[in-house]
Order: C-alpha cells, then structure tokens, then sequence
C-alpha cells in the first residue's frame, strides 16, 4: 500500500484552485454544516454586513423552533451549531468584533429554549454552547474601548433568559476586560436589580469589583449570596493574595468541616474509606498560618489532616516543609501509620498514590480477607501496579475482582472477568510462595468456582454461547439461559 500524503497547506495549495473548489462542493454537498461554513466565508468577502445577515437567519430560524429534536438527529444539530460559532469567530470577529460579540451573546442567550426540546444526555449540544461562552472573551479583547460599553446592557438582557449559569459565566469572563468608567456604570445597574435565588447578579457585581481591584465590596457582596453559592475558600484565597493573612485565616476556618467521617460498617463504597479531607482547605490554611508566623501549627495541621485522610498530597506537603533533614524518619512514621490504619482501601489508594508498593503487597497479602471487588475503582489499578514486582499481591486483588463478579452474576462484566481469568493464569507462574493464603486464592484460576455455565469470551451479549469443554486453566462462563 502507497504511503499516505499528510494534509499540509503547501499540499493544498499544490493541488490547484479548481480542483481545491471541486472538493469543497462535493463535501458541502454531503455536509450542510460544511456548507454553512463555506457560505459565511464567502460571504466575508462581501464584508461583516453579509456575513452579520447569514448568521441572523440561521439565530432567528433557532429561536422560532418549538419542535422535539428527535435523539438521531443530535449529532447533526451539534454540528450545524458549531458551523455557526465558528463562523461567528472566524469569518465575523476579523470583520467586526462588535457585531460577532452581539450575535454569540444572543446565540447562548437562546440555550434555554434549545434546551427543553432535546435530550441532551451525552451533553454534546452543552458543550457547543460552553465553547462559545470561552470565545467571547477573544472577541471582547479585540474591540475598542467605546465598543465594549454596549456589553454589559447585553448580558444583561441575556440574563434574564439564563438557565444555565451560561450568561453569568459569560459576565463575569468579560468583567475584567472592560474600562472603569464602564464597570462602574455596570455595577450601579445591577445594584438596583432584584437578587435572584441563584444569586447570578451578586456573582457579576463581585466580578465587577473584582475587576476594580475592590475587595472589601466584593466580601461585602459575599454575605448576600445564598448560602450555598458562598466560598469561603475563595476570600481566603483573596486575602491572602492582598497581604491580609488575619482576616484570611478567619475566612478559611468559615469553611465547612474539613473532614466527613465514614464507619467502616458502612456500605461497601464507605467500609475501609478514610475521613475525607478537603484539601484545598487545608492546603490554604496551613500557608496562612505560615504566612503569619506559625510553622509549627501549619506542620500539625497537615500532619493531623493526613493522618486522618491518609491523602498522599497533603503528606508531600508536610514531608517538604521539615527541618534538619529528618525526612526519612517522618516518612517512616507515616508509612507505619498507613500500615496499621483500618482503612484499608484508603491506606491502598495512598500506597498508589506515594507510592509505596512494597506495602501495598503487605497491606493486600496481609488483609487477603478484606478486599471486595465492588471497591474495583482502586483494586483495579494496584492490581495493574502490583503485577510486575508482586505477584502475589496482584492475584489477591484480581481474585476479589473476579469473586465478585461471579457471585452477583454481574453480566456486563463478564468481559472483564474473562480479562482477569488470564492474568490469574499468568500470575500463578510467577508466584514462588503462597504464604498461608486460602486454597481459592493460592491456586488462582485453576480453583472450584461456582458458575451456572460456561461462557464463550469471544461472543457477543446478545448471542446465546454454546456449552463447550475447557481446561481448568482457562475457565469461561456465561449467563444463565
């Protein structure tokens, strides 16, 4: 076979004009998308007008439909719609930052209405429109001045037609881009607005202070947000930045609790899973405390927060801010800690994370009773980890793995279990002593399972697989007919 030629320009433009138009017609002809991008650019030619007129019709025809988009046409929808942002940012914008910003900020305005007449479930109609929210930022900064006072009354009037936190967003990125003189006139009309429930006009006045460098407005604005719009992480944040670490650690500590507790006699997403710490929170305070002058309690903080959580990056944290060189010793103290911790899918999660891999194969040989297939989130990857320099360890985990979905029947992961069946196979040759691990696991797949019948691996769910004799290193099963 020929090598293929990649597509370069020097190549495209080798091929000649006529030959070049020949492909686009034919293209267009199977693509309306294509089609509608080809149009708009040879629109430009005739200048923003014509471009404006192309890209008007195809707004209005969205805001008259009322029909359901039926779920094949999806796909189609998602395409015509990104042939209209580009063509509003790459034919328009160059001819009139103005005009495009007008039409994307009435073309997101209108997402509601889109919205309710489609099942959006793959979110590929959503996506579009957040695409077009991150381009008018790029519009916006290519405008002069005077014509960026016309923004604001737009997003406004967009504002009220929002349903999907589109326009606020849209706000806020464009917040930073305009003049004082026009922020200012901005801030005086929303001060009048009535709050909503969302509280997506507090968020744009804080963008505007923001923008104006006005913090003590913006933590003003902060308490008339509902309450669980508030980020207290978020002021922090801020007034660290601007060298008032009091008020900071004040903010920080307004947070919600750090920690959510888990009983290991939870269910199964919960047993063996560590208090979670929030990890921007303590991250932040512990620099804060640090900033003011208190080392020691920003050292206890991470460490207390890690041993709880047993999160790898708040240890790296504390590991990195020690003195006189004892890092080895405290890194020995927390590996212990992690050894003998109950939480024993955390104190995996972290051996992964660290890593630490020698007591990964440790906690999982040692606790071989414990481990359930359901938590495959992470027995998953230590098993992949596990496999090179521990295979003893990884055939425990793959085991639980595959116990698990034989016992629930689960048959849309019989594909996955025929995939651990042969890494059991090939881990059993590898492993040199069973320890005093049970007969199930020590004898890998070669073990008395229960199955209802076999299963061909090869075949297809929606086909019945026929019964057929197989070696026990080779186990194959099915669902039950």
């Amino acid at each position: 076979m020929a090598p293929r030629s990649p597509l370069t320009l020097a190549g495209l433009v080798a091929l000649g004009a006529e030959k070049l138009a020949q492909l686009i017609l034919d293209e267009a002809a199977e693509s309306p998308a294509f089609a509608r991008r080809v149009t708009a650019a040879l629109a430009g030619g005739q200048g923003p007008t014509a471009v404006a007129k192309l890209i008007d019709r195809r707004l209005s025809a969205l805001d008259r439909a009322k029909a359901m988009v039926p779920w094949e046409k999806e796909r189609a929808l998602a395409a015509d719609l990104d042939a209209l942002v580009d063509s509003i940012e790459r034919e328009l914008a160059p001819l009139s930052p103005l005009m495009a910003a007008q039409r994307l900020i009435r073309f997101i305005a209108g997402h509601g209405s889109l919205f309710n007449r489609i099942d959006d479930s793959s979110g590929r109609i959503q996506a579009v429109y957040w695409r077009g929210s991150e381009i008018l930022p790029r519009i916006v900064e290519q405008m002069p001045g005077p014509d960026r006072a016309s923004l604001p009354d737009l997003l406004d009037e967009a504002l009220t037609r929002d349903s999907h936190g589109l326009i606020p967003a849209l706000a806020i990125a464009t917040a930073p881009l305009l003049p004082p003189a026009i922020l200012a006139d901005w801030e005086k009309g929303l001060s009048k607005a009535t709050p909503d429930e969302y509280g997506r006009v507090i968020q744009i006045r804080q963008a505007i202070a923001d923008a104006m460098g006005n913090l003590d407005h913006y933590i003003a604005l902060e308490a008339r947000l509902p309450e669980h719009r508030r980020e207290p992480l978020r002021i922090a944040a801020k007034l660290l930045e601007a060298k008032r670490a009091s008020e900071a650690l004040e903010w920080v500590r307004k947070a919600a609790p750090r920690s959510i507790p888990r009983d290991l006699s939870d269910d199964f997403y919960g047993a063996g899973v560590a208090p979670r710490a929030d990890r921007d929170q303590v991250k932040l305070e512990a620099r804060i405390l640090e900033v003011l002058g208190d080392r020691t309690a920003a050292q206890a903080l991470r460490w207390s927060q890690f041993a709880q959580s047993l999160d790898a990056s708040l240890l790296r944290d504390y590991i990195a801010k020690l003195e006189d060189f004892n890092d080895r010793e405290e890194t020995a103290r927390a590996l212990a800690h992690v050894a003998a911790s109950p939480y024993f899918s955390s104190a995996l999660q972290f051996c992964l994370d660290w890593p630490a891999l020698d007591l990964a194969s440790d906690l999982v040989v040692g606790r071989h009773s414990v481990w359930s297939g359901r938590l495959y989130g992470t027995l998953v990857p230590a098993a992949e980890a596990l496999a090179d320099q521990h295979p003893l360890a990884a055939s425990v985990l793959y085991r639980a793995l595959l116990d698990d979905i034989l016992a629930r029947a689960k048959s849309p992961a019989y594909g996955h279990g025929a995939k651990y069946l042969s890494h059991l196979d090939r881990l059993a040759q590898q492993v040199t002593g069973w320890q005093s691990l049970p007969d199930n696991v020590r004898t890998g797949s070669r073990s008395k399972m229960p199955m209802a019948a076999s299963w061909a691996s090869g075949a297809s769910s929606n086909e019945r697989p026929q019964r057929r004799r197989m070696a026990p290193t080779t186990l194959i099963f099915t669902f039950i007919w």
